[in-house]
């Protein structure tokens, strides 16, 4: 079994980090810091809960006025720059963190030190509570950001006004009304580095949840231009495509429900204990006079713990089947248990989607 993620944060990442800390800050007490940091209430904390609990516990060991104290940080955050220059490192997330939990009432040195921050452990999460509190100014300030010459201070323009950042705070105001992230995004899509263009295409997926058609626009504008953006349309669309949207569909040549394509002798594990594997089996016939182009898809409707369905898209593949074609595929699909996916007993169902369209399904036990 894999190693908790929560336990990247431990000793042999904090002990080494208040040794940069304290060439900042010579006065830093750090064997009490870590004394208090890691006491009795350590070990059971969750993985967002121990980085909350690595600020709160800075907090109390750094200078009282919190402008000098993120400055402690701020300077740290300098020092590994200057050592390994910029870096997307989770394990330093307690640092922007630091501002989520502390620096929302001052955001005139809150935001320029996000902006340090975020080159070397992205405060994607920490900007949030700041577009909440203060929407106009953050729009501006993200459009500023992405001109920088930083790309990780361009990707923080893109991603921390993502409408729906996985983990991270909700913005209601961006699901209502994505017009402020347009320009952004504009800006951003013919982006040199790859992160940045990759967190362009998550937030126009995020915003085709509630505004399909402004993707829709965006893609018919987009595509064509190179590879970069032909790349950020398909995983923009990628949601669409999964449920079968018509027209994100067309702009990649596959048309809703095409004649003449069987799904034919499907079959599928009949029970499945939690933590194995489903194994399903199925051949896709052309039956038409003329090739068709082929997404092909699988979906599993999987039992929640209030006793509903949650249906999750998988793609297999895409192809183009000529004329009297035929393909046999065999899958797999694992049950096992993971922080964003839990499985629950129950009868499940699987089922063979081309372009959209459900041709068959078969049912299983999960136990």
């Amino acid at each position: 079994m894999a190693e908790p993620l929560k336990n990247i944060f431990s000793r042999r990442l904090i002990e080494p980090f208040t040794v940069e800390l304290r060439a900042v800050f010579p006065t830093f007490r750090e064997k009490q810091f870590l004394q208090h940091l890691f006491d009795e209430q350590w070990e059971p904390l969750e993985l967002k809960q121990r980085v909350r609990r690595i600020s709160q516990v800075l907090r109390e060991y750094l200078p009282p006025e919190y402008p000098d104290a993120l400055q402690v940080l701020v300077g740290t955050t300098e020092r590994y720059l200057d050592q390994h220059g910029e870096k997307l490192t989770f394990e330093y997330t307690f640092l922007p963190d630091f501002v989520e939990a502390f620096g929302v009432a001052h955001p005139d040195v809150s935001i320029p030190a996000l902006e340090t921050l975020t080159r070397w452990s992205s405060a994607e999460f920490a900007v949030r509570p700041f577009l909440q509190h203060y929407p106009e100014r953050i729009y501006r300030q993200m459009l500023l950001w992405s001109e920088h010459s930083s790309p990780m201070v361009r990707r923080l323009s893109s991603e921390g006004i993502r409408p729906r950042l996985p983990w991270g705070m909700g913005v209601p105001a961006l699901k209502r009304d994505p017009a402020p992230i347009l320009p952004i995004l504009e800006r951003l899509k013919n982006d040199p580095a790859e992160t940045v263009r990759r967190s362009v295409a998550n937030n126009l997926n995020d915003i085709a949840k509630d505004h399909p058609n402004i993707v829709l626009d965006i893609a018919a504008r987009w595509l064509g231009q190179n590879p970069e953006t032909d790349w950020i349309v398909r995983h923009a669309c990628r949601g669409l495509l999964k449920k079968g949207n018509a027209n994100a569909l067309a702009h990649f040549g596959y048309q809703k429900g095409v004649e003449g394509i069987q799904i034919q002798d499907l079959s599928c594990t009949s029970q499945v204990a939690i933590g194995g594997r489903l194994d399903f089996a199925f051949r896709i016939v052309n039956n038409a006079d003329s090739s068709a182009a082929i997404r092909l898809e699988y979906a599993i409707d999987y039992q929640t713990l209030s006793g509903k369905t949650s249906i999750k898209v998988f793609k297999i593949k895409e192809c183009t089947l000529g004329a009297g074609q035929s393909l046999l595929l065999e899958k797999y699909q694992r049950f096992q248990d993971f922080t964003t996916r839990k499985h629950f007993p129950g009868k499940h169902k699987l089922s063979i989607l081309v372009n959209g369209t459900a041709l068959n399904d078969c049912s299983f036990e999960v136990v």
